[in-house]
């Protein structure tokens, strides 16, 4: 199998990395010289590898196609494109529809939408697909977890809380910032900041299975820490900010 990625970002850098520590097996990865830093250094690091100017090219030399551009570069770009109706295309772009993606690559392919998240290099994270695909689970399976959703309008939501990553990176940067400004190490602060979260994220896929607000409930004491955390932040209304933003991305993905 020979895997093809238009577009050479930090998602496709992600992915890639994902793919080639893992059990996939696959004879070529063609890339495309966009970026060229991460292009370079993905052929420095990994094997089979293979750079590629021309998009064309990598779509006449692979069977799987990963569109992995914006949306402002995929609708001038893709249209262009000459696919075959032999080949398996996942596209991650966000704001361009199954409906829209087929008009654009005219063959009946099989076509998918996913979303990956830069943990997948670590071989990390949900993947929810759309529509589901038995071959596209399996390979996102061996790299992430796969999530298939059968109604594209329900996917929108998946993308929606996806762009939340950032303001979770920003949380952790703003705890961390809070303890070296109070005398502690930067390296220390980040690795304590940073374990604690993982460790409650891993405690919460453990208990996934209940209602999360049990976790919530757990975690406090009478008159303790937390109890006084969750009441503050609650009363400054950062819990309704994050509903008004999850509703906001979800508007911009529903135009």
């Amino acid at each position: 199998m020979k895997l093809g990625f238009i577009g050479t970002g930090k998602i496709t850098s992600s992915v890639i990395s994902g793919i080639c520590s893992s059990k996939i097996n696959y004879k070529k990865i063609f890339i495309s010289s966009r970026n060229t830093l991460i292009a370079k250094g993905l052929k420095k690091k990994f094997k089979k590898i293979f750079i590629e100017r021309d998009n064309q090219k990598i779509i006449d030399s692979c069977d799987w196609i990963f569109l992995a551009v914006t949306p402002t570069v995929g609708k001038k770009i893709i249209k262009d494109l000459r696919f075959r109706s032999s080949q398996t295309i996942i596209s991650f772009i966000s704001t361009i529809n199954l409906s829209e993606l087929r008009k654009m690559i005219k063959v009946k392919a099989d076509l998918v939408r996913a979303i990956p998240l830069p943990p997948i290099s670590i071989k990390k994270g949900p993947v929810p697909i759309c529509p589901p695909n038995k071959k596209v689970k399996n390979f996102f399976n061996k790299i992430g977890s796969t999530v298939e959703i059968k109604n594209e309008k329900l996917s929108i939501n998946f993308w929606s809380t996806s762009g939340m990553m950032a303001s979770y990176y920003e949380m952790l940067n703003v705890m961390s910032t809070w303890l070296i400004k109070k005398g502690i190490k930067r390296s220390d602060a980040q690795k304590y900041i940073t374990t604690l979260f993982l460790a409650l994220s891993e405690d919460a896929v453990v208990n996934s299975k209940k209602d999360l607000r049990h976790l919530v409930k757990e975690s406090q004491t009478p008159k303790g820490l937390n109890e006084q955390g969750l009441r503050e932040m609650s009363r400054r209304g950062a819990y309704k900010s994050v509903v008004n933003t999850l509703n906001k991305i979800y508007k911009r993905l529903n135009k």
